[in-house]
Parts: structure tokens; C-alpha cells; sequence
């Protein structure tokens, strides 16, 4: 799953792909280096964003302007590779629909769909693939949550309980797809144990997606080896592809990257490796 960020302040790209025609032709260059899948979103939830619904006084993005953003992306993808598998990053109800609507097959929800209390219906009614993030929070809380002595049963639990709401909802079992949230209000300690243990998220008996791409425990490692502060992300390659490895051979089915080129080569070793020891 390649990375498109259509927005002005991603932590990973800093707006680089803001404009429409700049972020389709990232877009297609990800699909020409090996992408099956392309998550298009238009809203920063890096650490300490203000989303909707969050106790912060900042402004979220709207519903409109989230809109404004994605859907020429999508419909521009499209219109030149029709065959292309979209997904849209979002957690308001009203943006999956439109989105769905445009020609994304996929609502990846951060949220888990615990922020928008329509989420759920309105993807069963799309039937869409759902992709159900687990987090600790909103982005603005996530530097002041406690730590948590053991992250894999909480993770679980949460999922498990948003895997509920969905099914009660009518989403389709074979449509759901989790992401244990690598980063959303997890301390960077946290999230080493949550790879090392992700067969105990298999468990609940869905497919994993794993998004470790860039994240900050993977810059506080880099930095703490070369006696630095965090590596920025654009010195996040090689430590993100050690950590989508480890991922695969753990058990995932989906990895969202933002270097598709570099993981595509090392997933394939790693899938040979897997393959090797069944």
C-alpha cells in the first residue's frame, strides 16, 4: 500500500504532493514502482494535530476541504489507470461516501471508527473494504497518555471491540482488514513489543495491515544510534524497511509505505524467507 498525502502538514512529506496534478503523478509513479494499493488521504493525524471532536481549540479540516483535496486526486488516478485499487485515510462518515462514490474501494479509519458514530453504517452501506486502525486517543492526547505495561492485550481488546461495532453495523466479515495503530498513542517503547507479538493479534482472525513507515520510534532508534537527536523522515528509509520486514515475517498482510521501490525488493525477500520456512 504506497502513501499519497494530499495535505500541507504530513509529518512524512511536509505538502510535497499538496497539488492535485503533483499528488496523481506520485500516485502513478507508486503504482509504476509496485504498489497494489494506494491510500489517498487529506487530513493530517500526526501527534498533536487537532481532528474533529478533539478537546484542542485549533481548527480540524472540514468535511469540504477534506473533499476538495482527495476527490481530484482520486478521479485523476483513475481516469488514467481504471483498474488502480484506492483507498482513502479518512474517519468522517461523510468523505468516505463521496470518496467511495469517486472510485476508492477502500476506508482506511484511523479511528477505528470511534470518531464519526456513522462510520460503521455508512461503510456497510458502500460495502466497502474497511481497514480498522487501532488508537490510543486523539492526536492531541497522545503525548500526555500514560504508559501501558502491556500495549498487545490492549491492542487486541480495542480491536476486537471495534471489529464488533462493525459487524453490528453490517460490515461484511471478509471486508475487514486491522492495523494495530504502530505510533497512534503508543509511547515509542510500545510499539517494539506490538511487532515482536503481532501472531497474538491474528488471533481475532483478520488480515493485518501494518504501517511503521517513517514513524517516530523508528526515528528515536536512528537518532539514538548515530548519537543524535530523531532522524528526520527523510533518513527513515533503512530503519523502516527493517521494521516492515520484521512486520511480514510476523505475520502481516498489508505494509503501508511511503518508499514503494525499496519495500516491493524487500518484501520479496522477505515473502521468499516465509515461503522457505513453511
Amino acid at each position: 500500500m504506497g502513501v499519497v498525502n494530499v495535505t500541507p502538514d504530513s509529518f512524512s512529506d511536509g505538502g510535497k504532493f499538496f497539488e492535485p496534478e503533483h499528488a496523481i503523478a506520485h500516485a502513478l509513479r507508486l503504482l509504476d514502482e509496485g504498489a497494489d494499493i494506494l491510500d489517498i488521504g487529506g487530513e493530517s493525524t500526526r501527534p498533536g494535530a487537532a481532528v474533529v471532536g478533539d478537546s484542542s481549540q485549533r481548527a480540524a479540516v472540514s468535511e469540504e476541504e477534506e473533499l476538495r483535496r482527495v476527490v481530484p486526486v482520486i478521479e485523476g488516478i483513475l481516469a488514467t489507470r481504471p483498474n488502480a485499487v484506492i483507498s482513502n485515510d479518512t474517519y468522517k462518515s461523510g468523505v468516505a461516501r463521496h470518496t467511495v462514490e469517486a472510485g476508492a474501494e477502500i476506508v482506511n479509519d484511523v479511528s477505528g471508527f470511534r470518531w464519526d458514530e456513522a462510520m460503521a453504517r455508512t461503510c456497510a452501506e458502500l460495502r466497502s473494504g474497511v481497514v480498522l486502525v487501532h488508537s490510543r486517543g486523539r492526536p492531541s492526547e497522545w503525548k500526555q497518555l500514560p504508559p501501558e505495561s502491556d500495549i498487545v492485550p490492549l491492542v487486541a481488546h480495542d480491536l476486537a471491540n471495534c471489529v464488533q461495532i462493525a459487524l453490528d453495523s453490517g460490515v461484511e466479515r471478509p471486508k475487514i482488514v486491522l492495523d494495530p495503530g504502530f505510533g497512534f498513542g503508543k509511547r515509542f517503547e510500545e510499539n517494539y513489543p506490538l511487532l515482536a507479538h503481532l501472531e497474538r493479534l491474528q488471533k481475532l482472525g483478520f488480515p493485518l495491515l501494518v504501517a511503521t513507515s517513517r514513524k517516530s520510534f523508528i526515528a528515536r532508534t536512528l537518532g539514538k544510534r548515530r548519537g543524535e537527536n530523531d532522524a528526520p523522515p527523510g533518513s527513515r528509509l533503512h530503519g523502516s524497511l527493517a521494521a516492515m520486514v520484521a512486520a511480514i515475517l510476523h505475520g502481516a498482510h498489508v505494509v503501508r509505505v511511503h518508499d514503494v521501490r525499496a519495500a516491493v525488493e524487500a518484501a520479496a525477500i522477505a515473502d521468499e524467507v516465509l515461503a522457505a520456512s513453511a
